[in-house]
């Protein structure tokens, strides 16, 4: 081992490395390894004994490019998914019924429900082809908590009876379920608060015709201003359900005249052929 004590040895041994590192294409230092004293400290291997006799036969170990360390990163940790919530399985009608009817027996929304004596949900079969949809209840409605019981009621179970058909078959509601003051017509709030019961009973029965009694059910469901007069004997359609309006069994009381008697008969014919072809 060359003495580093010795200049002229520590020359020599110099030289010798400079050689070596020509001749592997090294043409400079970098500056890391001249701050560093030992040369070995920039090598992965000590240099090999300079021989004082024969330094041209002797070569260093050659140099190990020191490359940088990559770690990779840490793989993502896998996490279970989230467990995706189970559906609630679907209401069936009967219970979709019996949830509907329990909100309007104790529905408060409007003015209308602190007069009342009953509330007047509905009647007749749940899975009807034919609905009627009438105004309010009146007095007798009230009292019993039963759409069309009074006169207007006693009319209307002829006309079904005309059609051939029973009032048991049928399905009849109103459009607000609460008695309004002296039977006047509904207010806007008044249908506007019961509108959600009246659009769900029709979703559920899902009727092949209905038939709309008087302006206030007619201009309700179809969205309209115009009077009854102008709309009944005309088809349209809620929600893709045929709509026929016609006169309110209570005013065909009042203007109990041929005409108006015809006019109701000549709706519910076009009604009958309808829930025929349908």
């Amino acid at each position: 081992m060359s003495d580093p004590s010795n200049p002229g040895l520590l020359r020599q041994a110099l030289l010798a490395r400079l050689r070596f590192e020509r001749a592997m294409g090294i043409e400079s230092i970098p500056p890391v390894a001249l701050e560093s004293a030992p040369v070995a400290a920039t090598t992965s291997a000590a240099p090999a004994e300079v021989s004082v006799s024969s330094p041209a036969k002797t070569l260093a170990p050659p140099l190990k490019a020191i490359a940088p360390v990559f770690t990779p990163p840490p793989a993502p940790r896998s996490e279970a998914p989230a467990p995706v919530p189970k559906s609630a399985a679907p209401i069936d009608k009967a219970e979709r019924w019996k949830i509907l009817e329990a909100k309007a027996m104790a529905c408060t929304a409007c003015a209308l429900a602190k007069g009342r004596t009953n509330v007047v949900f509905g009647t007749g079969n749940r899975e009807a082809q034919l609905v009627f949809v009438g105004e309010g209840p009146g007095f007798d409605e009230d009292q019993q908590g039963v759409p069309f019981v009074g006169r207007a009621g006693q009319f209307l179970d002829k006309i079904i009876a005309a059609m051939k058909l029973k009032r048991d078959e049928v399905y009849i509601c109103n459009v607000v379920k609460c008695r309004p003051p002296e039977n006047r017509t509904p207010l806007p709030d008044e249908i506007a608060a019961c509108w959600p019961y009246l659009n769900e009973q029709l979703e559920l029965v899902a009727p092949k015709v209905i038939v709309t009694l008087g302006a206030p059910a007619t201009k309700t469901l179809l969205k309209t201003t115009q009077g009854i007069m102008a709309l009944r004997g005309k088809w349209f359609a809620y929600n893709k359900i045929p709509v026929m309006p016609t006169y309110h069994p209570a005013f065909v009381l009042r203007s109990y005249t041929e005409e108006n008697r015809r006019a109701v008969w000549e709706d519910m014919k076009q009604v009958m052929t309808k829930l025929k072809a349908e």
